[in-house]
């Protein structure tokens, strides 16, 4: 027999959740899970994770390499190779609590490492690159081994459970930093893995996604043409690494990025001014293989600043609220104020339209007509 409305409630798949303080100070991991855990019905325990930026102070110059191991054998080997390429300043286990929800634990460490001198002139690398080829080299060549983060003065902390749970058992209430942003997972045609869970993270981007890229085949091959590996059975993934590729590696201005990403359609192309019809025909006629097609809404981390973008039609949901000089951003309205009583702005950003909040500027929209304007909704 149907039943109505009210009766049967079908999830709307993932979380995802983004608070900034715009002059760069540091609050504790507390405020990002109360955010999330609003949201808890959107996940199903298979995935959830954080990344934080500001949170390595007293390393902030050199790499800070989060792992998971599988066994022993998988954390001596990946230990040679880092010692190999890198002088390490410090080992030790991240700090976890036992947590009942979290299960099946992998053995989790982290370094702080700068590339040695000689290995990085001899590579013909600039530090960066020469770091995301060992990235690579340890998830597609170490079995049991996987890089959960590579970026400097900042984390990722994941794992298989539900958001809240995993905040509680990586401690995060002791840890403070100026950008936080969390996920809570529903994968749909992916494993529940401990590196599947997000955010996902190369160098100090990382990307918290909810949706599913239709365009992940094409996305993945052009990627693979300049250079990257992708292996981790998920479509957020490629996020991460087209974003690299056209803000770090291009050079490309974060508002071309993201309207590289989610372009306009044709026919809204096709009515603009004529200079604007030039740039976006040759947009999609270089970086074609680079736009994303399919639902999605994601929020990207540079550590200057927060980047939310949904698709071209918005079939994900996406909110916006500021108050005094924090930034937050999430899949509904309720996990923001649950964190912000009274926010002096709150909007839902246009499909295709990107909000970017950067340290110590006005948050900015990007609209069609290639102007940046303040946000007054």
């Amino acid at each position: 027999m149907l039943k109505k409305e009210g009766q049967i409630r079908i999830p709307a798949g993932c979380a995802i959740s983004g608070i900034m303080d715009k002059k760069g100070k540091r609050f504790s991991g507390e405020m990002i899970i109360d955010s999330i855990s609003v949201m808890h019905e959107r996940s199903n325990g298979l995935g959830g994770g954080f990344a934080a930026y500001g949170i390595y102070p007293d390393h902030k110059d050199s790499f800070a390499f989060h792992l998971f191991y599988d066994s022993k054998v998988a954390q001596r080997e990946t230990e040679e190779l880092l010692k190999k390429y890198y002088d390490i300043e410090l080992v030790e286990a991240i700090p976890t609590r036992k947590v009942s929800a979290i299960k099946d634990s992998p053995i989790i460490m982290r370094y702080f490492a700068k590339p040695k001198i000689d290995e990085l002139y001899q590579s013909g690398f600039n530090e960066d690159d020469f770091t995301v080829k060992f990235v690579f080299k340890v998830n597609n060549g170490i079995d049991g081994a996987f890089v959960v983060s590579s970026g400097k003065n900042m984390g990722v902390f994941k794992a298989v459970g539900y958001p809240e749970d995993i905040g509680e058992f990586y401690k995060l209430e002791n840890i403070y930093g100026y950008i936080w942003t969390a996920h809570g997972r529903f994968p749909t045609n992916t494993p529940g893995w401990w590196g599947g869970a997000h955010p996902f993270n190369l160098l100090g981007y990382s990307v918290v996604h909810n949706g599913e890229l239709s365009s992940y085949g094409s996305n993945r091959e052009y990627l693979r043409q300049n250079g990257y590996e992708c292996s981790l059975q998920t479509d957020t993934e490629v996020v991460a690494y087209l974003f690299d590729l056209y803000y770090r590696k291009h050079k490309l201005p974060i508002e071309i990025v993201c309207k590289i990403l989610a372009p306009p359609m044709w026919d809204e192309i096709n009515r603009m001014p004529r200079e604007q019809k030039r740039l976006y025909k040759s947009l999609r006629a270089v970086y074609g293989l680079g736009l994303m097609n399919g639902p999605f809404s994601v929020i990207i981390s540079t550590g200057t600043g927060l980047i939310a973008l949904n698709d071209r039609i918005k079939l994900r949901p996406l909110v916006v609220a500021e108050k005094g000089d924090m930034i937050f951003i999430a899949s509904e309205e309720s996990a923001i104020r649950a964190v912000c009583e009274n926010p002096q702005k709150v909007w839902h950003p246009r499909g295709g339209e990107p909000v970017i909040g950067l340290l110590g500027k006005t948050v900015s929209t990007y609209i069609e007509h290639n102007y940046i304007r303040e946000v007054t909704a």
